[in-house]
């Protein structure tokens, strides 16, 4: 797997723009200081600085803060401050930001927590004071030297400011018992300085790509019943604070791009505009949606009138159909993206998580359907997810980065794994090409549209191996193609020792005999009909009937279609006569 991913760095290097200085807005592009257009292509460090539940199975606790006292509960205080320390150490490294660049990355963006440059406004000893964290400065300057190594740009985010900006909760890490960002003068006041600060520290650093200045503010201001702050007309608060955050940037930096988010997750911008900075970009959030050019009409509009770049500063959490449709959209319009997130667990992003040992105990007990864990098997689960973390621990997702690359180039597809047949060969099914829906495989639901009425398509249902449209389960003899439709088929390419005669079986299951099989070399027809047997349940695998074929040349893509559905696939065998 991982030389698949060296391969994938080869083929998408040359994507990488070469950084000179200073990003710029220059009309309706981000340029160098050579004036040439730059296309950020960057990778969101999510869960890093800032934890959100759902990217640790932790949806039903939702924000850090409350994470944080789940640990406290099992393995107390002093253990959950190790826990949280080795996490930073942990989750991003140099290691993490290399493999970026060489995947095709050339800028990143820190979702950031205020908590490590600067406590809580409660914290504070003399009302009004700044009191400063070293943790948060020294992190980001590390994250900086190994972007500036890698030519990489790196853009700061704030995503959770003092008080928290929003309703989603999780996104701020917000404290709903506490004053908001919006609701106090001195988080506001603490919001600004923190900026002053960060601008201060890194004003003569060109790799430094932007300043992202409040992340996805989603807030009611003239109706409080407008949680997600969608409706809002004026957003005059947001328009303030910004525009306080811009004046002390500028006190002390005039160098750095200013990005910042409308309402309504970064997408509202009535009343916002127009821009009081002449090196300011606007930042949009895209998710769930389609990728035609309606669905950012609005940004292109807002581009035109205000002459300002926009930039897709955050999207993903989809399928690789989507991914590769939604880059195409917005480069196609000269228009940069930041991707969400790098690692989690679970599938849509290029590393995943795994799932330590014993933690479906601690998720029991911490949602009130379990014992609670002894401190010794709490701390154990605990120490396994740390090193889970790691990068070099991490399950790689090599079909993420060829959508989010390769794919937006060409369709022209890749062997996933490499299929060689001596005398024998078993191709499991999920290992079918990489490529494009309609090049490397046809599958009837490729994406998720969560946020388009009416549209209830997911991807992958199944939700293992691969982020592809094809249907993937997984069990304990491992993964297997499920809930097959008639008309779906997948691609796969083989090498061979020598042109001949060669047999072809298929391990299926089934609750039914009504699926066929009919297996073709490129688009041609070799066999054109393999019952499946009633196998006596979707979970009973039972190989077809060995069927002849001919396969010319040493090296050729095989496609399985089904032309009835209604089955599981799990493997498919070829051995030579």
């Amino acid at each position: 797997m991982r030389n698949i991913i060296a391969l994938l760095a080869i083929i998408v290097c040359s994507l990488s723009s070469s950084a000179q200085g200073y990003l710029k807005a220059s009309g309706k592009y981000i340029v160098n200081e050579k004036g040439e257009k730059v296309i950020l292509r960057g990778m969101g460090l999510g869960g890093w600085m800032l934890q959100e539940g759902y990217m640790f199975k932790l949806s039903n606790i939702g924000q850090q803060y409350r994470i944080k006292a789940k640990i406290e509960e099992v393995v107390g205080k002093e253990k959950t401050a190790q826990f949280y320390e080795a996490w930073l150490a942990n989750h991003t490294t140099k290691e993490d930001i290399d493999s970026m660049a060489a995947w095709g990355f050339n800028s990143i963006r820190l979702p950031f927590h205020y908590n490590l440059y600067t406590p809580p406004v409660e914290e504070e000893k003399v009302a009004g004071q700044q009191t400063w964290l070293n943790k948060g400065f020294e992190m980001t300057d590390a994250l900086l030297q190994w972007c500036k190594a890698n030519r990489m740009y790196l853009i700061l985010d704030l995503h959770a400011a003092p008080g928290g900006q929003g309703n989603d909760l999780n996104i701020s890490d917000r404290d709903p018992s506490k004053p908001s960002t919006w609701d106090s003068e001195a988080n506001q006041q603490k919001t600004v300085a923190l900026w002053r600060k960060l601008a201060e520290r890194y004003a003569n650093e060109p790799w430094i790509g932007g300043y992202d200045i409040i992340n996805e503010p989603n807030w009611g201001f003239e109706d409080p019943k407008d949680v997600r702050g969608t409706a809002e007309n004026k957003n005059a608060p947001l328009r303030k604070l910004m525009m306080d955050i811009t004046k002390a940037i500028r006190e002390v930096d005039n160098n750095h791009i200013i990005i910042i988010e409308g309402n309504g997750f970064g997408n509202n911008y009535r009343g916002v505009l127009p821009v009081w900075d002449n090196n300011m970009v606007l930042s949009f959030h895209k998710y769930g949606n389609f990728n035609n050019a309606d669905a950012i009409r609005n940004f292109l509009n807002l581009r035109e009138q205000h002459n300002v770049p926009v930039w897709l500063g955050e999207s993903g959490e989809n399928s690789n159909t989507w991914f590769t449709e939604a880059i195409s959209l917005v480069e196609t319009n000269g228009i940069g993206w930041a991707w969400w997130q790098n690692k989690k667990m679970g599938l849509r992003n290029p590393l995943e998580i795994k799932v330590p040992q014993g933690y479906q105990e601690l998720l029991d007990y911490w949602a009130g359907k379990g014992p609670k864990p002894s401190e010794e098997q709490a701390w154990k689960t605990l120490q396994e997810f740390l090193e889970n973390l790691k990068i070099k621990n991490n399950i790689p997702h090599p079909d993420v980065m060829d959508a989010m690359f390769r794919q937006v180039q060409t369709t022209a597809t890749i062997p996933f794994k490499k299929h060689v047949v001596g005398k024998t060969a078993l191709i499991q099914a999920v290992d079918f090409d990489m490529g494009r829906q309609r090049y490397a495989y046809y599958d009837k639901d490729t994406a998720s549209y969560h946020y388009t009425p009416g549209v209830n398509t997911r991807g992958n249902r199944g939700g293992a191996y691969r982020n592809d449209g094809v249907d993937i389960l997984s069990d304990n003899e491992g993964a297997y193609i499920h809930a097959i439709e008639d008309g779906e088929w997948t691609q796969y390419t083989i090498t061979l020792p020598k042109a001949g005669r060669y047999n072809i079986t298929f391990n299926v299951a089934a609750a039914a005999d009504t699926g066929r099989i009919a297996v073709l070399i490129g688009e041609t027809t070799a066999i054109g009909e393999i019952q499946v047997p009633n196998t006596g349940g979707e979970k009973n695998w039972q190989n077809t009937q060995p069927q002849y074929l001919y396969l010319k040349g040493t090296t050729l893509q095989i496609r399985v279609l089904a032309t009835k559905g209604g089955f599981n696939l799990r493997n498919i065998q070829l051995s030579r006569k």
